[in-house]
């Protein structure tokens, strides 16, 4: 079953507003707490508490630190924390994106490279189990795809550990390029570690998207403000119509919009590495990548990498790909796209479920409609039988329900 996760920031967000949001909606803590256990053992404990803020119930999570140590840690300590665990792998994907974003904005505001960033607020034990807090709920909630609304930045100012700054704070702003922000509310509303929890894990910035709706839950902040309350909300569900997945580009509306395309020329990486890259560009948010053959000086025989981004995404790809390539730079270049809208339709298999994805023109007409191959595979795998079978089986179980063929409009 597909689920879809929408997150409400429209009154702020921190690490802990939305751990205490999810676990409202149902994820059991004493299982997130074992996965913050895996990564930092006897370390910290989550309690829950029951809440009011403006006069609404909301569950507010509080990370009690049990170790006395409190380091500064470098984004790579992070990191080798995160992957020495033994989590589940989306959990550790997830958890390691976000940090990746946190290093990215970190680094452009303090004029270092990522892996030198030092972290100070977000490198302490309580913002780690945040993070991994909020990533293993999603995965015990089953949460497919994530989308968010527009978030609440705060005004005035905020201490930190580098004195005290104007809200939004400059890495919060940095995150908040390519999302859609307001400056309500007084004091600090977004953290830097809750605005990079909805920009590595929300695919879009939307209004609640049409759903079935099957939990919610209010994430309490420490401060109770009298006229707004303080929580982050989640909403979760079943999607009215199959949402694009989460490694393709989000629905076009038909329009111009301006893209990034990265490229870098690589001449000495073992080919067999070349998937691996592309699948991790994809899930990091791409809404394309892909290979293309080239001759360099000397005719030595190279590839070409290309991956076409939003400006949000722009600098976490950058630095996947110089992490996962051996290119010593990365150009960058503006492209204006026009793109057909999508939707989905599903169609029956052999008793499968395959989702069929409809392109259609400004007006509505369906021009192309293509199997997912990973329904198709699926289906094949669970029937025994070559998947070029099952292929042409979706596409003629397409054609029979009508969604092929110049006269197959969409229905509003």
């Amino acid at each position: 079953m597909t689920t879809h996760l929408w997150i409400d920031a429209g009154a702020g967000v921190a690490g802990d507003m939305l751990l205490g949001a999810l676990v409202d909606a149902g994820a059991p803590l004493d299982e997130v707490q074992s996965v913050v256990d895996a990564v930092l053992p006897a370390t910290v404990r989550l309690a829950l508490t029951e809440v009011s803020r403006a006069g609404l119930r909301a569950a507010k999570v509080d990370v009690e630190v049990l170790a006395p140590d409190q380091p500064h840690r470098r984004w790579t300590d992070i990191r080798a924390l995160i992957e020495a665990a033994d989590i589940p792998e989306p959990v550790r994907d997830r958890a390691v994106h976000v940090f990746e974003v946190l290093a990215d904005a970190e680094a452009h505001v303090h004029g270092v490279e990522p892996a030198d960033v030092h972290f100070h607020e977000v490198g302490a034990w309580d913002s780690i189990a945040d993070v991994v807090g909020v990533c293993a709920a999603l995965h015990l909630l089953g949460v497919t795809s994530v989308s968010a609304g527009p978030v609440a930045l705060g005004s005035g100012t905020a201490r930190t550990s580098h004195g005290t700054v104007g809200v939004p704070a400059p890495a919060t702003l940095r995150l908040a390029t390519g999302w859609e922000v307001a400056a309500v509310g007084t004091g600090e509303l977004a953290t830097p570690t809750g605005l990079a929890l909805v920009r590595a894990l929300a695919a879009t910035c939307e209004a609640l998207p049409p759903m079935r709706v099957t939990a919610s839950g209010s994430g309490a902040g420490t401060k109770d403000v009298e006229g707004r309350a303080n929580v982050t909300r989640v909403v979760l569900g079943e999607p009215a119509t199959e949402p694009t997945p989460t490694t393709d580009p989000a629905p076009a509306t038909g329009g111009a919009e301006t893209l990034w395309v990265l490229e870098a020329n690589v001449d000495d990486l073992d080919p067999r590495l070349w998937p691996g890259v592309i699948e991790s560009l994809l899930a990091a948010g791409a809404a394309d990548a892909w290979l293309t053959p080239i001759l360099m000086k000397k005719g030595r025989p190279a590839h070409t990498l290309s991956v076409l981004c939003d400006v949000g995404h722009r600098e976490s790809l950058r630095g996947i790909v110089l992490e996962h390539t051996t290119t010593l730079g990365v150009r960058e270049h503006e492209v204006s796209r026009h793109a057909l809208d999508r939707s989905w339709e599903t169609v029956d298999v052999r008793g499968v479920p395959v989702r069929i994805k409809l392109s259609h023109t400004a007006d509505g007409r369906a021009v192309h409609a293509t199997p997912e191959f990973e329904d198709v595979r699926a289906a094949a795998e669970r029937a025994g039988i070559p998947a070029r079978v099952v292929l042409d089986e979706a596409n003629a179980a397409a054609q029979a329900a009508g969604l092929r063929g110049p006269a197959r409009r969409r229905q509003d």
